[in-house]
């Protein structure tokens, strides 16, 4: 193997370039000195058509070493530059200097595809060998034998492979017969993985940040060797939060304890050992009210176990809150995700360890919500058996999810909608929880599970255990599939039916969208003939519920790609005058549904138009490609024609007076008409108030079309 000098390399890899355009360059130090060539590549990139050829994971890697004793690693000199560029294609590559511009012959550094390509080229070289004696990163080689007598036979033949397609390696990067070695940052050893020395020394050298930019250049470095670091994500956590965009920065005792605490971590971390599928798995998991911890073992030779891998993540989104059960239960789902490729279709069944008892039968339960039905589609690839293990016995696993510094801090309360019509709202409901904790134990329907859930569980037949399998007893009340059980009492079934089909929050929906409502966190026997018999009697809804005359068919719009690329908007007018106002401009995001009702006035300017769209929509969200709306003057004036073809938006018109043109915008404002007529006063002048709880209604009902409410949608998937 030999390489040739830099510039007759660099000279055979670009040629002069009569293209009329070209990309920027610049230089870059490289750590031992020389200097790197970088081209600006992102305005190709970004009308390239990606390679979705997948890159090997590090974790799929490691598994595949669980039985090497010795090691070989190979480093590709000039890396991407092995690879030529397709003939014709060149000049996409061009880039300018300072002389003239020059184009690429073979494949650059930069270019979005390039990862993709070369590691489709290597596993195409290498596909016999690969996960048997080779694994490959990029233009990291990793041979790895069993037998130290084979071990330079496959050598040569990876050599023999690499010489015969021209390919060369950096010698001084090259380890040899190796039994310890340094692949992608990690050190392996045929007794496990273990951080590199150089990656500890500099997290504990590591300064103070002083600026965001700091901690998360920090965070990032660490988090590269989270795999090592028990409870990583929990203890990171105040530092995360001084990254969001909302936080002030200030960096305090908390902050200072976290980063050390980070740093003292990395100075004890363990070896993890091989996986070895011929024994059983161990998996112990925990979670608390902001993060779930699991930790995957195997017995050793001392007959311990040993971790082979740590997990922490904190809750995102809508799972921060799950109520315990559903939380418990998706530690176990998320672990069995992350390791996924050492636990999917064990002969033996992975030993799975909680200390939340009722998951022991969760498998066996008949019926689920649509959540569990999910989660138990996907569990039917693995083979596992759930034991209730006491969480002050494991200890483990709660270090990996509970922080007494701040898991147990309640949250300070927050005022998101300050109106006397959200605080009754939310105080109507307290009430009726409340209310429901107290009498619950007086049901005699519900006595028998509660006995059973408080008192009988560990001594109760199977049948008995069988029955209330999906039941669940946490904070004094009775819970069913992850929802409130609400006793036998018509005033209270009433009180909740009031709350969520006649509340301007509810916006007086029909039967299912009442019952979707309801049933998203409180259950009873019958609860669905309930909400028909109620939505059915309602006053209101029967005074303003107007018939259906037979129209012509509602044309639907073509599904966009993605979150506002598509927004439709229309004027619905005819109002008095409300706080200034005469006329309401919806907007509706095509994908998602998300609307946006905005009061204006009906002759409001092109120019007028355009600041509501800045200040309720393109800050909010994104600028659309494409909007849809009639053929109304304010609509197509010239101020708004230009103003969007100098944004780059494309416009699509519908006929004026033929609301069956655009389906979508046409239900929408036979809601909002709904929707005020429920609530407005006699003579119609306060209908300004209460347009943004009509907005909020509608984001809060779940679309036909999408499953989903335009609230989850935008703002929690």
């Amino acid at each position: 193997m030999f390489a040739l000098p830099f510039f007759t390399i660099l000279s055979c890899s670009i040629t002069p370039s009569t293209f009329s355009a070209g990309a920027l360059v610049m230089f870059v130090k490289k750590a031992n000195g020389s200097l790197q060539l970088v081209v600006d590549y992102r305005k190709l990139n970004d009308v390239t058509h990606k390679n979705v050829y997948p890159l090997p994971r590090q974790d799929n890697l490691m598994a595949k070493l669980q039985h090497a004793k010795i090691f070989t690693k190979l480093d590709l000199r000039w890396g991407y530059n092995n690879v030529w560029i397709k003939e014709g294609d060149e000049w996409k590559t061009a880039f300018r200097t300072k002389y003239r511009l020059f184009e690429y012959l073979v494949m650059p550094f930069g270019l979005t595809n390039a990862p993709a390509a070369f590691q489709h080229f290597m596993n195409d070289l290498f596909r016999d060998l690969i996960d048997v004696t080779v694994v490959i990163y990029l233009d990291n080689i990793l041979i790895f034998s069993e037998d130290l007598k084979e071990h330079p036979t496959y050598v040569r033949e990876v050599l023999s492979r690499l010489m015969k397609n021209q390919l060369f390696c950096k010698l001084s990067k090259c380890h040899f017969h190796a039994t310890t070695v340094d692949y992608l940052g990690i050190i392996i050893s045929p007794a496990g993985f273990s951080m590199d020395q150089k990656k500890i020394e500099a997290v504990t050298s590591w300064p103070q940040p002083r600026t965001v930019k700091q901690v998360q250049a920090f965070l990032g470095f660490v988090n590269y060797l989270h795999c090592f670091i028990p409870n990583f994500s929990l203890v990171a956590h105040p530092l995360h939060n001084l990254t969001r965009k909302e936080m002030l920065w200030v960096w305090g005792s908390q902050e200072e304890e976290v980063f050390q605490e980070l740093k003292s971590l990395v100075t004890r971390s363990l070896v993890l050992i091989h996986s070895n599928p011929d024994l059983p798995y161990y998996l112990e998991t925990d979670a608390s009210g902001v993060a779930m911890g699991a930790i995957l073992s195997q017995r050793g030779a001392d007959n311990c176990l040993h971790p082979i891998a740590y997990m922490s993540k904190s809750f995102s989104g809508a799972e921060a809150n799950y109520n315990t059960h559903n939380k418990e239960l998706l530690a176990i789902i998320k672990a069995l995700e992350e390791w996924q490729i050492f636990l999917e279709a064990m002969e033996k069944p992975v030993q799975v360890f909680t200390n939340h008892c009722n998951l022991e039968y969760w498998m066996q339960a008949q019926t689920f919500n649509c959540r569990h039905t999910q989660w138990h589609i996907f569990l039917s690839n693995f083979n596992f058996e759930i034991h209730y293990y006491p969480g002050k016995q494991s200890g483990k696993p709660d270090a990996l999810s509970r922080r007494a510094d701040y898991v147990d801090t309640p949250q300070e309360p927050k005022i998101m909608l300050p109106t006397k019509v959200f605080a009754n709202a939310s105080q109507e409901e307290l009430e009726i929880v409340t209310k429901i904790c107290s009498k619950l134990r007086e049901d005699p329907s519900l006595e028998p599970i509660i006995q059973f859930l408080t008192k009988d569980a560990d001594n109760a037949p199977p049948s008995i255990c069988k029955a209330y399998q999906d039941y669940n007893w946490e904070e004094d009340l009775l819970w069913y599939h992850g929802k409130l059980v609400v006793l036998d009492s018509e005033p209270l079934k009433e009180r909740l039916l009031r709350e969520f089909h006649n509340s301007p929050l509810a916006g007086h929906p029909g039967q299912q969208q009442t019952l979707e409502l309801l049933s998203r966190n409180y259950w009873w026997p019958g609860m669905k003939s309930s909400a028909k018999e109620w939505v059915e009697c309602c006053p209101t809804c029967q005074a303003n519920c107007c018939p259906h005359a037979l129209v012509i068919a509602l044309k639907p719009l073509e599904v966009p790609p993605f979150l506002f690329h598509t927004i439709s908007y229309d004027f619905i007018t005819g109002f008095p005058k409300s706080q200034g106002h005469n006329a309401i401009l919806v907007i509706i995001d095509s994908f998602s549904k998300f609307g946006h009702f905005i009061p204006t006035l009906k002759k409001v300017t092109a120019k007028g138009l355009a600041d509501l769209f800045i200040i309720h929509v393109w800050k909010l969200h994104r600028l659309a490609v494409k909007t849809v709306s009639d053929c109304r003057t304010t609509f197509t004036g010239k101020f708004l024609r230009a103003l969007y073809q100098q944004l780059g938006v494309k416009l699509a018109f519908f006929s004026a007076y033929h609301p069956e043109s655009d389906g979508q915008m046409e239900r929408v404002n036979q809601f909002i008409k709904f929707h005020l007529c429920s609530y407005v006063a006699a003579n119609h002048s306060d209908w300004a108030a209460w347009l943004p709880l009509a907005e909020y209604a509608y984001n809060n009902a779940k679309h036909a079309s999408t499953g989903k409410t335009p609230f989850e949608l935008v703002y929690v998937l």
